[in-house]
């Protein structure tokens, strides 16, 4: 299937918008620009969702976090949600169309975290941050007026990782459980040969290159030559088996370099008994979350994924 045509026009405009304009040269640069690029697809908030900022007091730092609760649910389940950026660029700011879409769309409320931005804080810095958030949130749920019993994290694209390795983080120990979680074009392994990134190595939406420079900030240029030998479970995700892996909705772009990362995760958690549900998204690019303002189908997909999730809430 071809790339949906309100996508493909998203992006012409887009191009003639920075046409002549010159490449961001450095971190804060890059960081600008796509804020910039975020703020132009975003909507108002949706009916019925009240959003709240909240600090989440960690060990030695303090991590913005914005809150989605749906007025009139009694103690909404909680969904942790961090956003995509390859652990670079991006905000709870960037993401927060697609957090409110989200809450709106599953009666959940949810919580969109503030994390550590690498080259800054490179890895586990990210890491740490999405398991002690989650941790802490899940802390959190009867005092924010939350169901006390249930957790759920998620994510898009380089946040798909670093919810899925904070629900194996977390499930590995005592202390709190994650039920479930959705990810949505999960960055899962640091292997840039797969067939998806060969068929769109040059994009749209996200190249190859502008992966591995992704992979470069966040892991530094060594760790990711080491590929799939990669034996730190929280950088692959497939490197150990998972502890207790939660209820998972994946959801791929059928045109993206990570269609095969979301895919390859999928069929992993399926081995180790967790229970999947797997969509992808024909005619989607990565990124197609954030641009649900843009193209028709994308929120169609989104509305889809997000039915798909809700669903599986009501099984865990």
């Amino acid at each position: 299937m071809a790339i949906d045509p309100q996508l493909l026009a998203y992006y012409r405009r887009l191009a003639d918008r920075y046409a002549g304009e010159p490449v961001p040269a450095d971190i804060p640069a890059h960081r600008a620009r796509f804020a910039q690029i975020a703020a132009a697809s975003m909507l108002p908030d949706p009916d019925g969702i009240a959003v709240q900022d909240i600090e989440l007091t960690l060990p030695g730092r303090t991590l913005g976090a914005r809150l989605f609760r749906p007025q009139g649910v009694a103690a909404p389940r909680l969904v942790v949600y961090f956003h995509g950026g390859g652990w670079v660029i991006g905000s709870t700011h960037t993401h927060h169309t697609v957090a409110g879409l989200l809450a709106a769309d599953t009666g959940c409320a949810v919580a969109s975290v503030d994390y550590r931005l690498a080259p800054e804080h490179p890895y586990p810095a990210p890491c740490d941050d999405a398991v002690d958030a989650a941790q802490w949130l899940a802390g959190q749920r009867e005092a924010l007026g939350l169901a006390p019993d249930f957790l759920a994290v998620a994510g898009d694209s380089a946040g798909g990782h670093l919810a899925a390795q904070a629900a194996q983080q977390l499930n590995a120990g005592d202390a709190v459980r994650v039920d479930a979680q959705l990810l949505v074009y999960p960055v899962t392994a640091p292997v840039l040969s797969t067939e998806s990134y060969r068929a769109f190595a040059d994009g749209p939406g996200l190249t190859r290159d502008e992966m591995a420079w992704f992979w470069t900030q966040f892991i530094g240029a060594e760790a990711l030559a080491q590929g799939a030998a990669h034996a730190d479970p929280r950088v692959h995700l497939m490197a150990a088996a998972p502890v207790r892996p939660p209820a998972t909705a994946v959801v791929v772009a059928a045109h993206d370099v990570l269609r095969d990362d979301g895919l390859a995760y999928a069929d992993f958690l399926v081995r180790h008994d967790a229970p999947v549900i797997t969509i992808e998204a024909g005619g989607m690019t990565h990124g197609f979350a954030r641009l649900q303002p843009e193209a028709e189908r994308a929120r169609e997909w989104m509305r889809r994924a997000a039915a798909a999730f809700a669903g599986l809430l009501e099984e865990a």
